[in-house]
This record gives C-alpha cells, structure tokens and sequence, in this order.
C-alpha cells in the first residue's frame, strides 16, 4: 500500500486513500470486488485526474505476470505492458503493430482507453489495432469483449468507465522499415497551400512550430523504406543538417529522439518521437492535445496562429499531425480523419489554464475535440459526440454503482 503517488508530469497528486500491487488477475479481481471506488494506473502519463480515484483505490498493475503472445497475426499483451517492452519481440518474429505513439513509454490499456494516436493520413489511432479486451467488471467479474460484439466500439475507447483491463489483443501486419527525415523553414503559405500533399509525403509526418516563428519549424517524415521516395526538399523547406529534437528552437538538445538523417531501421525504433531508453519528450512539462475534422485543419491553424503571442511564451514546442478516422464511440477521431493540434507546455500550470479557455474559444468553431488524457478546459462535451448517451448507457450496465466513476467523468462525460 502507498499514498502520496502523482501522474508523471508531477502535476496532479492522486487523491486515491492507497495503491495496491495486484500480482495476479485473481488479486485484480478481488481488490476490485472490495474497492467502493477504484481505477487503474498505467504509466502515469495522464496529465489530469483522468485515473484517480479519490478516497478510494488504484491498482499498479505493473506486477501482473502476462506473457507475450503471437499467434495467427495478433498479439495479447497485458494491460500494463509498454509498447516499447514487446515491440522489438514482434519485429524479431516478423510482425509490427500499424502504428505508435510519440511515446513507447506508454502502457497499451492506457493509451487505447483515453485515445492516444500516433501519426498518419491513412493511419487510425492505436485503439483500432484492438480486437479484444479481458476486462475485470465492477462485481470481480472477468469479461472478454471481442470486435465482433455490438459494444465494443464503447469499450476500446473507454476512458476507465468500464472496469480494469487486464488482457488485450492487437492485430498485427508484417513488419517494415522505416526512415526519418527531418526538413526544415517550411513558409507557412507552402504549409497551407500544400497541406495535403505534405501529409502524403510520408507513412507519417509532423509539423513542428511555437507559432509565431516566420516558417514552420520542422517537418519530420517518416517513410516506409519499401515506398520511399526521395526528395531535396519538401515545398521551400531544407533538409535538416543534424538530428533534431522537436523542441529544437527552444535549445533542446535531439539525443532523447529516435535515429533521423534517412537512416533506416524497424518500425519501432522510427515511428515513435523519442527512444525507449531516455526520458520521454523534456520531462518537466505539461501538454493539451485538439483535433479538428481533417477538412478544417487549414482554417484551424490560421486560427492559433492569431493567437501566437499568447500561446508562444508558455511553449516549449507544438505540433500538428494527421489521423486516420475510427468508430470508437469516444475517439476523438470518431467518425472521420482529423488534424490534431498538440501543446507542449513550460510546466506553468495555472498560466497554461488560463490559456486554454481562449485556445478552446479560438477552436470550437471547427469542433475541436480535447485529448481525454490532457489538459483542457471545457466541461461536458456530449455535443462533441453523438455516441455519448451510448457510451453513458453502457457505463451504467457494466457499473452501475459508479465504482470507475469520478469527478473527472463526472464533469466530461456524465454531466454531473
């Protein structure tokens, strides 16, 4: 048992009265069945109280002996393994998962649960790999929900509203390179002109800016090497003369980021920003996340940036990329592509806050949604997604007594 915890930003200090350290799923199941109030950690990598439980129990899952298992083009993991634990044992039996976070940092049940994406015009968010989630209800109970069950697009997205995920499985493609180019000085008027075919140049591709700069400041493309083509520019930006760190122009230094310079190399070791072995991102900060249907992203951008001199000093850097839409009831790519606009904060927390209600005014007019594990301002955000009573309903099923609830769901997603 511990008290005292905080998320891994160190912005938010749980409120839950202990943590427990199930070491098997039957532990998970009667912890649960005991808890009046109860939810899961993961990596920590939530930057609000998304996961809390307060007065009541979280669960380190960390100890859970799950074994990796491949078999006919899947993958079952446990809920608390780390994409960048199991990555390299799907490359070396000639596998790859379609798409990654900037972090392989993460744990698998926490990214899918609130969201989390990675890049890609034609690449989906991680919650769309999952065919199948062993999940421990409110009672104790264990349950295996697959994609073939009407519910499933509620449970892949599932904020925790749901119970404890213990198992998931994940489809699976064969492995591929892939190769990192970073270009830089892209003008704003190429970025708007030529939106799309920059997001087409690669397997997946970044902009980088703090927006009040003159050009964008980086563009990184990452390319399959199996359909790779090279180019001495990208629209009037050049290419980079050393390895970048996204936060380049604040001074940081690129030696946390993944190989760049064209040098091939597996998928995991390419698609993620930043390498398993170094501290994720800088460490000392704060993020927001907003996505915006894809058809609006030119728009969206102009819209921020009038609103530079604002956002800028609390920056350390942002970002602006592409996923592909899902049907997660709760995606907040749901129901078509979207361009997702992300903030890495200086860790000023309530200067940031202050912020974010003029950044949501600047972004409602295009249905801007927040990223559930980020910061963000607004309250109830049911209009935002039309599942949402959906959602609600099938929460009330599964936990009726409220036992995953908190005041977090309480605000966003049951309007109490």
């Amino acid at each position: 048992m511990r008290v005292g915890e905080s998320n891994w930003a160190g912005n938010h200090a749980y409120g839950a009265d202990a943590v427990l350290t199930p070491r098997t799923v039957d532990e998970v199941r009667e912890a649960v069945a005991a808890a009046a109030g109860v939810k899961a950690l993961g990596s920590r990598h939530c930057f609000n109280a998304i996961a809390d439980s307060p007065g009541g129990v979280l669960l380190d899952l960390s100890g859970l002996d799950t074994p990796v298992e491949i078999h006919d083009g899947t993958v079952t993991v446990g809920g608390s393994a780390r994409y960048g634990d199991f990555a390299a044992q799907l490359h070396a039996a000639g596998f790859a998962l379609p798409n990654l976070a900037s972090l392989p940092h993460i744990t698998v049940a926490g990214s899918i649960a609130t969201g989390t994406h990675g890049s890609g015009r034609r690449q989906p968010g991680l919650a769309s790999a999952v065919s199948a989630i062993e999940l421990v209800t409110a009672d104790g109970g264990l349950r295996t929900f697959t994609r073939e069950d009407g519910e499933f697009p509620g449970l892949a997205v599932g904020l925790g509203a749901f119970g404890v995920v213990t198992r998931l499985t994940l489809d699976l493609v064969p492995a591929f390179d892939v190769r990192q180019d970073v270009f830089d000085d892209l003008p704003w008027d190429a970025a708007y002109r030529h939106f799309d075919e920059i997001e087409d140049a690669g397997y997946s591709v970044s902009m980088f800016t703090n927006w009040v700069h003159d050009v964008v400041d980086q563009v990184w493309v990452k390319s399959r090497v199996d359909a790779f083509t090279d180019r001495p520019g990208l629209f009037g930006a050049v290419p980079a003369d050393g390895p970048r760190h996204p936060a380049h122009a604040a001074g940081i230094p690129a030696d946390n980021c993944t190989p760049q310079q064209g040098v091939p190399g597996p998928w995991h070791e390419r698609l993620p920003h930043f390498a398993l072995a170094f501290t994720p991102s800088v460490g000392d900060e704060l993020q927001s996340e907003y996505f915006v249907p894809y058809r609006h992203a030119v728009a969206a951008v102009r819209a921020v940036r009038e609103i530079g001199d604002l956002v800028a000093p609390l920056l350390l850097v942002s970002e602006i990329r592409a996923i592909a839409g899902d049907e997660a009831w709760l995606s907040p790519c749901h129901g078509g592509d979207r361009v997702a606009l992300h903030f890495t904060w200086q860790p000023r927390q309530a200067d940031v806050e202050a912020v974010l209600p003029v950044l949501e005014e600047r972004l409602a007019p295009f249905g801007a949604r927040p990223h559930w594990g980020k910061l963000f301002h607004s309250g109830g955000l049911e209009a935002l997604y039309p599942r949402m009573a959906d959602f609600r309903a099938l929460a009330g099923e599964l936990d009726p007594g409220g036992k995953f609830r908190n005041p977090f769901l309480d605000r966003h997603v049951f309007g109490g």
